[in-house]
């Protein structure tokens, strides 16, 4: 919805990462369709995923973030910039709800110019999955599953309601975490073991954690490639 608000786009970039589900990439495709413009799908050169990182660092999260979105994001729009050496204006997919996550990226990245379309006009994400559905669009499957973002599967950022669904749709995911927490003894969640949490615990609906994402997995950097 953030490049489909926006004008003169210059570029679309997606980050992809292999922990996310297949259906991003179905998603990706009709975001393509919709906005009649080819997307560039970059990944990082050094990691093929999540597991690899966690084997690497023997951690899951840590109060400065997750490693994982270190090296599988934050470190693949560095890699873009340092290949793409410009001043850059980067189109943000942060919904109304979500200004002050735009207020640390304006302080983060003060060497850019940003613009957010959905603050703009006011939109929330489910207004945003609505106007998407108007526009023959389908949302990834893991909205429809339940789930507040769609960040990979079994993020480390989730809570226990987060996990205790994860354990049900996606066990085999569940249990690798699980088996990883024990190897290297850390939790995803702060003091409780994955296989210590009690089936039924936690309510996702009131838990909060960051969105990897952003705008359902289409982050538009380079709004003007010239001006980017």
């Amino acid at each position: 919805m953030a490049c489909y608000l926006a004008k003169d786009i210059d570029q679309i970039i997606y980050t992809h990462v292999e922990n996310q589900h297949s259906d991003s990439m179905r998603f990706l495709y009709d975001c393509e369709k919709l906005l009649g413009r080819k997307i560039e799908i970059i990944k990082s050169s050094q990691y093929t995923g999540v597991d690899e990182i966690i084997e690497k660092t023997k951690t899951f999260n840590t109060p400065f973030g997750a490693p994982c979105t270190r090296w599988l994001k934050k470190q693949v729009r560095k890699d873009w910039e340092k290949a793409n050496p410009d001043h850059h204006t980067y189109i943000w997919g942060y919904d109304v709800n979500e200004k002050h996550r735009a207020k640390a990226v304006q302080e983060a990245l003060s060497d850019y110019d940003h613009e957010f379309p959905l603050i703009e006009q006011g939109l929330s994400k489910a207004e945003c999955h609505g106007i998407a559905y108007k526009l023959g669009l389908k949302r990834p499957v893991m909205y429809d599953l339940g789930y507040p973002n769609n960040n990979c599967l079994g993020c480390v950022k989730g809570g226990m309601g987060y996990w205790n669904k994860i354990r049900i749709d996606f066990p085999e995911v569940f249990e690798r975490r699980a088996r990883q927490e024990r190897e290297f003894g850390r939790s995803c969640i702060n003091g409780l073991y994955l296989d210590e949490l009690e089936p039924g615990r936690g309510n996702m609906d009131m838990e909060v954690f960051e969105d990897c994402t952003i705008a359902c997995q289409i982050l538009t950097w380079g709004k003007y490639i010239q001006q980017n």
